[in-house]
């Protein structure tokens, strides 16, 4: 850490600024040397600080930078207001003033991936994060981080300047994932979706007390045992309730208030909601939203807590009858063209995630979850090890080479000075959702398909497995399924029985459309077969042989091997036909006998 110059009053703060700027090369010259004769004679560092924000801003901009200099090197701090209202220069300042700070910087971020632009304006975060708290740039916490943005988004908004909140937040998200890799704090800042959260928590506000500590509780509680996913979607489906009370029945102040008609009046709410894709809310939609208000009274009743329902209020009879649809999956030919696509894209990323997700079945989130110790190596095979899911379970599944080879050659780009074990990292964060999504769009369209998801690709591995004679365990094994009910849906798709038992018969009934003059080779009856099966028996000289057509005998070429056995060329066609009916069952001696004998046959002819 290069040290900032020791704090000096009067013309030696001046000499300490003139010095510093000639030793980072800076033009000291007779006009940049008045101005700060000038700033320090007049005001100086405290002369500025008991300004108001309104003053410091009407300062002539000449002075600027020189106060920049001392904010940078800690001799005052600043305001969010002033740096929303006027420039402060202090990326620029400090860049300097911490030469060895700023390549360390710099060289991580380069390593992460960010280009100069981003480089410039996350320094520039750093730097007003240190001079709002009054540190160096690499001693700024994650706390003084978050502090800092949230102050400058504070003052943006009551100057107007809200619309670049932002780029301000992403320059801040953008330094805060720099300086953890570099060791400078202990985590990156959180993504926030501002206006929607000042949104939700002002419609918590608007509830009454009793009704909005109840259900505040109540979402306490399930955080301690669900996902977060799971308690934002319960999240959702209370606050659209009280947002229905308050219009429906304002003298709803409780949930011991809550009658079956503000039930009744909810689920018509809710199919008339207008839908964010258009229409209305999808009848799943609705039955999340019912589940959900009903396990809450259902629970709060179990607590036996001081606001509770009373009696029940949600009945089975109040959900709407949901689909049971089969898997969406692609067929074979759409399948290889996308696979084709995805190994001509010129994005590592791309190709990686599309055959992960087509050939391991993985759910997306498994996939975003895999780590740099993934894979482990059993034997002479390579397997690799599934987080934990969406069932809380995690699995084992074998690696094929080239998905081995696309994972090295991953783990090579990969930066080595990264904090994060996650595999899929770029630009020192976790790689989205958002990106994977993108991804199949783009190898979609080249393969000239429509658009598949992460869990079609899912899908349609368990259909071509069971299509190809894999056993529901082996595909319950491969996807993770806790129970054979749930992988029992493929044989729903692919029921080998009821398409083996259809072809069996369909010539039957194309012999009764298209009336042949001859029935099938099968289709006999029993007195048919009997005759069939006597004509086979070959006759001997003290008997017969009953040994069905159906099975092999090791002496049924006897004749043929005998010395005394002679033949000529008019056999030849059925000692050819002979001798590929032993090469197809795979009985070689049977075969050299019939191959001998046509060779015997040529040498006579020729």
């Amino acid at each position: 850490m290069t040290s900032a110059p020791a704090p000096q009053a009067g013309d030696g703060l001046a000499d300490a600024y003139l010095q510093a700027l000639a030793s980072a090369g800076m033009y000291v010259g007779p006009p940049v040397v008045s101005v700060t004769r000038v700033f320090f004679d007049r005001m100086g560092a405290d002369g500025w600080a008991a300004m108001a924000v309104d003053e410091q801003c009407r300062l002539p901009a000449k002075y600027r930078r020189t106060v920049g200099w001392l904010i940078a090197t800690c001799r005052l701090t600043v305001s969010p207001e002033y740096l929303v209202r006027v420039p402060a220069y202090l990326g620029g300042i400090s860049k300097w003033v911490y030469p060895d700070e700023f390549a360390s910087f710099a060289a991580m971020a380069a390593e992460l991936g960010f280009g100069g632009k981003s480089l410039v304006q996350q320094w520039s975060a750093m730097a007003k994060a240190a001079g709002i708290h009054g540190v160096e740039p690499d001693t700024v916490t994650s706390e003084q981080l978050v502090d800092a943005r949230d102050r400058l988004l504070a003052a943006m908004a009551e100057a107007g300047t809200y619309r670049d909140g932002h780029a301000l937040a992403r320059d801040f998200h953008q330094a805060s994932i720099t300086a953890f890799h570099l060791g400078w704090n202990d985590r990156p800042l959180a993504r926030r979706a501002w206006n929607r959260r000042t949104e939700r928590q002002a419609l918590w506000d608007s509830v009454p007390e009793r009704l909005r500590r109840t259900f505040s509780d109540y979402l306490d509680q399930v955080r301690l045992s669900l996902r977060t996913s799971t308690v934002e979607s319960i999240e959702r489906a209370l606050r659209e309730f009280v947002t229905f009370l308050a219009g429906f029945d304002p003298d709803v102040a409780a949930v011991a208030d809550v009658r079956r008609r503000h039930i009744e009046g909810f689920k018509l709410h809710l199919s008339r909601k207008p839908s964010s894709k258009g229409g209305t809310l999808h009848r799943h939609t609705i039955a999340q939203h019912l589940g959900a208000l009903r396990t809450c009274f259902e629970r709060l009743s179990e607590w036996d807590g001081d606001d509770v329902p009373r009696g029940v209020l949600v009945f089975a009879g109040d959900f709407p009858i949901r689909d049971q649809p089969l898997p969406r999956f692609i067929d074979d030919g759409a399948a290889a063209r996308l696979i084709a696509a995805a190994r001509a894209h010129p994005d590592l990323f791309t190709r990686l995630c599309v055959e992960f997700l087509a050939r391991t079945g993985m759910r997306r989130g498994e996939f975003m979850a895999l780590t740099v110790d993934s894979v482990v190596q059993i034997g002479s095979s390579f397997w690799l090890r599934v987080p934990l899911g969406k069932l809380h379970n995690d699995r084992y599944i074998p690696l094929h080479p080239q998905l081995k080879a696309l994972l090295d050659e991953w783990i090579a780009q990969r930066p080595a000075r990264l904090r994060s074990d996650l595999l899929f990292i770029r630009n020192g964060r976790p790689i989205g959702e958002a990106m994977l999504e993108k991804a199949l769009t783009e190898v979609c369209e080249s393969a000239g398909i429509d658009r598949v998801t992460a869990h079609q690709l899912r899908h349609t591995l368990a259909t071509q497995a069971i299509n190809r004679g894999m056993s529901l365990e082996a595909i319950a094994a491969l996807l993770g399924h806790r129970s054979m009910r749930m992988t029992m849906v493929y044989a729903r798709i692919a029921d080998r029985t009821v398409a083996d038992e259809y072809f069996s018969v369909s010539e039957k009934v194309e012999a009764l459309y298209n009336a042949p003059r001859q029935l099938p080779a099968d289709a006999e009856g029993n007195e048919m077969t009997k005759l069939r099966r006597e004509m086979h028996q070959r006759m001997l000289g003290n008997g017969y042989c009953a040994r069905p057509v159906e099975l092999d005998c090791h002496y049924e070429s006897i004749c043929e091997s005998c010395t005394f056995f002679v033949t000529t060329i008019d056999f030849k066609p059925t000692l050819q036909r002979q001798r590929d009916d032993a090469a197809r069952k795979g009985q070689v001696g049977r075969q050299k006998i019939f191959a001998g004998l046509l060779e015997r046959i040529d040498t006579q002819a020729g």
